[in-house]
């Protein structure tokens, strides 16, 4: 039976396993995490965007979030095919196999750029730790557009031969009797000349070559931060940022470094490798999902501008605000009283009696001005 013959069934061990990977992330792990980080990068935009947050760092979480976006719709609609895999079987593998070579495209082109603007966040913090007087001058917010459009138009242009290596192709299965549409190389893609010397470049601007600038300049920035501890100093507000930017590095880190092994290993095209193969690679692309729907989270956990930028723009009342609100009237307040009571005014009071003050604490008497 050649290769042909048999691509309209399959009927192993492995491809059992590649079906049952598909069937966990396409239809579970997708949606689980594409929903609410689409829903979660355009909150972040929203409030990246605000006047309030404009600084050099936070255009290049911006320009995350917006390529983040793109790699959870292109998720989104894999979950959508993997549906109608399950109900709709046959138009599904006709709408698989003519949207994959696009899709093959946007995926290569939007982890190459959340891997190249990690690195650049990687490269600000570590000018802001490592070399704070020059980095006023460096790290300004003009630079910071310049160098994520850059990112932008590179990566979209070194990511097009993935949107011209494969191409739907309506076949008969002669041993089953069945005809299906499947993804096949192009001319291009089966030009091993060029596809296997574009491959591991890919792959390396992908995810091998990040990989290795970010764990060397996370480990200088980590450094960096526990000399300035054991010299008994705190932590500077810009360094309290910078804690934030070593988090989103190191789960950039953790949800890459499999999709790295992976090509380093494999570094054939998806549709060139067997089901086992495939079948890993859905849990490796799923941990780039991950990746992309996990800033808003730790956005809204630990940055206080973040959120009290968002109940700004809201409409929100934080229990910050509230206690801060309150504390600022409490002390309007009290000054009144004592300014009352030093110029001796001799306007008569109500006396208060003891009953009606006993159990009043400044809890209760903060509460009459929320």
């Amino acid at each position: 039976m050649n290769t042909t013959e048999r691509l309209c069934y399959q009927n192993d061990s492995a491809a059992a396993f590649y079906d049952t990977a598909q069937f966990i992330t396409g239809l579970i792990i997708y949606p689980a995490l594409c929903f609410p980080g689409i829903v979660g990068n355009i909150l972040s935009l929203i409030v990246l965007f605000h006047k309030d947050m404009a600084t050099s760092t936070n255009v290049y979480l911006s320009a995350l979030a917006i390529s983040d976006t793109v790699k959870l719709i292109n998720d989104l609609f894999y979950f959508i095919l993997i549906l109608m895999k399950h109900t709709e079987a046959a138009n599904a593998g006709m709408i698989m196999a003519n949207l994959y070579p696009y899709a093959h495209y946007i995926f290569n082109f939007a982890v190459c750029v959340t891997a190249w603007l990690t690195v650049s966040i990687a490269v600000e913090r570590y000018i802001s730790v490592c070399h704070p007087t020059r980095a006023k001058s460096i790290c300004t917010i003009p630079r910071a557009r310049t160098i994520s459009i850059f990112v932008f138009i590179t990566m979209s242009i070194i990511t097009i031969p993935s949107a011209m290596r494969y191409h739907a192709v309506f076949v008969t299965d002669h041993i089953y009797n069945l005809t299906c549409y499947v993804v096949q190389p192009t001319h291009i893609g089966n030009n091993q000349v060029f596809m296997k010397p574009y491959t591991w470049i890919q792959n390396s601007f992908r995810s091998i070559v990040p990989l290795v600038v970010l764990i060397i300049l996370n480990a200088r920035i980590i450094n960096e931060l526990k000399r300035e501890r054991i010299k008994g100093k705190s932590l500077s507000g810009r360094n309290r940022i910078t804690l934030i930017m070593i988090i989103i590095i190191i789960v950039f880190l953790v949800c890459i470094t499999p999709d790295a092994v992976m090509s380093m290993f494999f570094g054939f095209g998806y549709v060139e490798e067997n089901s086992i193969v495939k079948g890993i690679r859905e849990i490796t692309d799923s941990l780039l999902a991950a990746n992309s729907a996990f800033n808003f989270v730790l956005y809204c956990t630990m940055s206080q501008q973040f959120r009290g930028t968002f109940c700004k723009i809201f409409g929100i009342t934080s229990v910050h605000s509230k206690r801060s609100e309150r504390d600022r009237l409490l002390s309007t307040y009290t000054k009144s009283v004592n300014g009352r009571v030093s110029t001796h005014e001799s306007k008569p009071v109500a006396p208060v009696s003891n009953t009606e003050y006993e159990g009043n604490s400044a809890l209760t008497l903060q509460e009459t001005f929320v």
